[in-house]
């Protein structure tokens, strides 16, 4: 699985962080964003805009990504089985 973040529709509220912080990350800037590992997937890192802005999902961790999906507020998780 493979997972994305469309930060033209992240509202900030950071619940993604919440339920899965080994898949989302908040910056400064106020939005989040998907990692791997210590690899963070934004403009910041030169990573946004490009196939290398989709992170995947670590193993054990679908169902919280699945959750996050469902629970952003704006609907700005993208999956990818």
């Amino acid at each position: 699985m493979k997972v994305w973040i469309d930060q033209s529709l992240c509202t900030g509220d950071g619940i993604c962080e919440e339920i899965a912080p080994d898949v989302f990350v908040g910056l400064d800037d106020g939005l989040f964003y998907v990692k791997e590992g210590d690899k963070i997937f934004s403009e910041e890192h030169g990573s946004v805009g490009n196939d290398k802005g989709v992170a995947a999902v670590p193993k054990g961790k679908e169902n919280d990504v699945i959750e996050s999906a469902e629970e952003c507020p704006g609907e700005c998780i993208m999956i990818e089985p």
